[in-house]
Formats: structure tokens, sequence, C-alpha cells
């Protein structure tokens, strides 16, 4: 059983498969998926989704892309939809300092607001990073003992991850992972404990090497729960349960 902590089904791309996708991954062995929300659209496409399948959860936020948008009334409707007993968490939220789609100060002040949010309402959250480690983590230094944190598609380095794992952060692996020259974030998977790991597809991107080329999707986790257990020399069924766990724990997947 494995948990796809981060999923896009709500994307326009699953409009034609939508169902068959969902059904897709539960005969994959994925019990349950979290798509996450961008913005306040892709928030209420995430929880509708959320309330028609019971194997499906829903994440609220603005993610930085759309971080120029943001202002007190969708601070205040993020809380309104968190309301929904199908919310887990708040994500994705952070910074993008590789396309810049928002400038760095609105991406700041929508990551800090959202950031108090998580603190305020006591749910976990999920964080973008992109060529913003170092602002990222500064951010989150002052509410790393106050807030659960999920690195999202983790893409720093093994000092990164380090500093991660001290501050009880978990780290979320992705489709890279399985990449051939991956060799850094396979060192960083090989590494990480498993009590600090949770698995993701971020479908419709980032396909598994073996499916490169295509749309991605939860039906895809398995391969990357394959590559890590072999990078760890562990069996899939151990880190299977060891993620599965970490997400349930994290999210209140019961």
């Amino acid at each position: 059983m494995l948990v796809d902590t981060h999923a896009h089904l709500q994307w326009a791309t699953f409009d034609k498969d939508r169902e068959k996708a969902i059904r897709r991954a539960k005969k994959a062995g994925v019990k349950y998926i979290i798509n996450i929300g961008f913005d306040i659209d892709g928030s209420k496409r995430a929880i509708e989704l959320a309330e028609k399948h019971k194997e499906l959860y829903a994440t609220v936020g603005i993610h930085p892309h759309n971080a120029s948008q943001f202002n007190p009334k969708v601070l205040d409707k993020l809380r309104e939809l968190s309301e929904n007993p199908k919310v887990v968490a708040i994500g994705e939220i952070g910074l993008d300092y590789y396309r810049n789609l928002s400038p760095k100060q609105a991406q700041k002040k929508a990551f800090e607001a959202q950031l108090f949010l998580t603190k305020e309402l006591e749910l976990p959250v999920v964080i973008h990073d992109r060529e913003a480690h170092a602002d990222t983590l500064k951010m989150l230094s002052k509410f790393k003992e106050k807030i659960n944190v999920v690195m999202h598609c983790f893409s720093g380095s093994r000092e990164m991850a380090e500093d991660c794992v001290q501050s009880n952060f978990h780290i979320s692996f992705a489709g890279p992972v399985t990449f051939p020259n991956s060799y850094k974030l396979q060192d960083i998977a090989k590494w990480v404990d498993l009590n600090k790991m949770v698995l993701e597809t971020d479908s419709p991107w980032l396909a598994p090497q073996e499916m490169r080329g295509k749309r991605n999707e939860p039906a895809f986790l398995p391969f990357i729960a394959r590559k890590i257990a072999a990078l760890k020399g562990i069996s899939v069924d151990e880190l299977a349960k060891a993620t599965t766990g970490n997400a349930q724990e994290i999210f209140q997947l019961f």
C-alpha cells in the first residue's frame, strides 16, 4: 500500500480520463492520493474531487507562481476552504526563483502569511522550493518547532537535506530520483531515514524514468518506490510500510 502525497488530478490534462486514472492508481496499490492546491480555483477543484472519492484528500494554498494574486481576501478564503474535513494540509506554498513568475517580495509575503495560517490552523504544510533553498529554510526556521513540514519534490543538496532532517521536516521524493543522472538526489534518498521520507508523483509532471515522455499519474508511484527501495537495499514492502505510515501520521489519513 502506497500514498501519493502530491498530485494534481484537478489539472486539465486529466479531464478525459480522471476517473480511470484514479482506478489505475488503486489497482497499482496506491491507497490514498493527496491533490494539492496551487490557487483558489485549483484548491476548490481538489476539494471537490476529494469529496467524490474516499481515497482522495486535498490541500489548499497559493503557489509561489501565483503569489501576485495573494491578498487578505485570498487568505480568508483559504481559511474558509480549510474547514472542509477532506483538507489535510496547507500547500503547496513556498518560493520559486527559477521561473520567477511572481516578484520575489510577493512570493515571500504570500509564503509568510500562509505559514502563519498553517500555525493558526495546526495543519501540516507542503513546501515548494525551487532555486530558493536558502530563503526557504530561513523563513521556515521561524516556524520549525510549530508546524509539520513536507519538502515537496526535494531538489536541494545533501547539506540542505541534513538541515531539513535536523529541523524534523519530512523529505518527499518524486520521479527525478529515478532519472539515470540524478546521482546527488539518489545519494540523499539512500541517506534519509525511512521515518523522514514520503513519496509523491507530482502528477501530471515528472514521470519516472520508465514512463518518461508520458503524462505522469499516481499509478506510476510504484516505480519511485522500487527505485528508492533498491537504493536502500530493502524490500518495496518495507519502504511502502514506512512511507505510508509517515504519510498517514503527517496528514491524518485514517
